[in-house]
């Protein structure tokens, strides 16, 4: 299991509706489901129950709510013991779309982090901090971007991907019956490109090029409806609310998975940086992504174990 899953857990016991939990937490509902939905697998026991209408938890999750809120608190200790270390140091972090929950909450009482206000693509974020213009970044990298641009890496995030289909049929669909969307602009899309070449070699999902930008937005529900058949959202498009006529998919055969990364520079010998990088990796308890079946490229840093990537 992951501290991300358990505070998921935690928000969703507050809350005891999704949308809430999920607007809360700054990530999309399907996302948060399926967290869920894994942590139950994890500890093989059902911690809500819900149907259309109504949110409860289980007696299972009555019980385990306190031990998860007192496993939090002492995550949250570490972190803070580890701004105390770094010495207040002040410190700029790039992101593209996704960060940490933990994070967002506690961007107002960390002083030294500065949230850079420039949110750019993966690729860019990885020049920038590769170039010194930023310490550290959560974004998606490969195997050689690490290797040219010099960075270490630790996994801090995964997004299962879905698809988005005309119809009402929200049933699972096979990697190879979905399409991916390809856009011609390298300069917004490139590692987003990467990754669905990939996926395309790998599974046999459709690879469609578009000119439009189309990747997320109006204009990718324009696509669905124009292909007529399910296509991959990404990472971008997670928490975009879907039109009436639209259904999501859960990708299955396998299950694709977009990994985030926190990068800094290998020649990096700040104890401040690295105590950042301890306060917003190390608690994270990621499993290797494989282990569980998933998908991700075979240029992931994280493919394998996700601790082999940094040293």
């Amino acid at each position: 299991m992951e501290l991300r899953q358990l505070r998921y857990f935690l928000t969703l016991s507050e809350e005891l509706n999704f949308g809430k939990a999920a607007k809360r937490l700054r990530i999309a509902g399907p996302s948060l489901s399926q967290q869920i939905k894994a942590l139950e697998r994890d500890l093989g026991l059902p911690l809500f129950d819900r149907d259309h209408h109504s949110v409860a938890l289980t007696m299972a999750g009555s019980t385990l709510l306190p031990h998860v809120r007192e496993l939090i608190e002492n995550a949250d200790e570490l972190r803070r013991l580890a701004v105390r270390i770094s010495g207040g140091e002040h410190l700029r972090f790039g992101y593209v779309n996704w960060l940490p929950p933990e994070l967002g909450d506690r961007l107002s009482t960390v002083s030294r982090l500065h949230l850079d206000t420039w949110v750019a693509p993966s690729h860019t974020q990885a020049g920038r901090v590769a170039a010194g213009a930023l310490d550290i970044a959560v974004c998606w990298v490969q195997v050689e971007d690490l290797e040219r641009l010099g960075l270490h890496s630790r996994l801090v995030g995964a997004d299962r991907l879905y698809a988005v289909a005309p119809g009402n049929d929200n049933s699972g669909v096979r990697a190879r019956d979905t399409c991916v969307l390809v856009d011609e602009d390298e300069t917004s899309w490139a590692s987003w490109n990467a990754y669905a070449q990939h996926l395309a070699d790998a599974t046999g999902a459709l690879k469609v090029h578009i000119a439009d930008g189309g990747i997320t937005g109006a204009a990718y529900f324009d696509h669905v409806r124009r292909l007529r058949r399910p296509v991959i959202n990404s990472p971008k498009g997670q928490a975009d609310r879907l039109p009436p006529d639209l259904v999501s998919r859960e990708v299955i055969d396998p299950a694709i998975y977009w990994t985030w990364s926190l990068i800094w520079r290998r020649s990096e010998q700040r104890p401040a940086v690295r105590a950042a990088v301890d306060t917003f990796a190390e608690a994270t308890n990621i499993r290797p992504l494989l282990a569980e079946g998933a998908w991700v490229p075979d240029t992931d840093p994280h493919r394998v174990n996700p601790r082999t990537a940094a040293p």
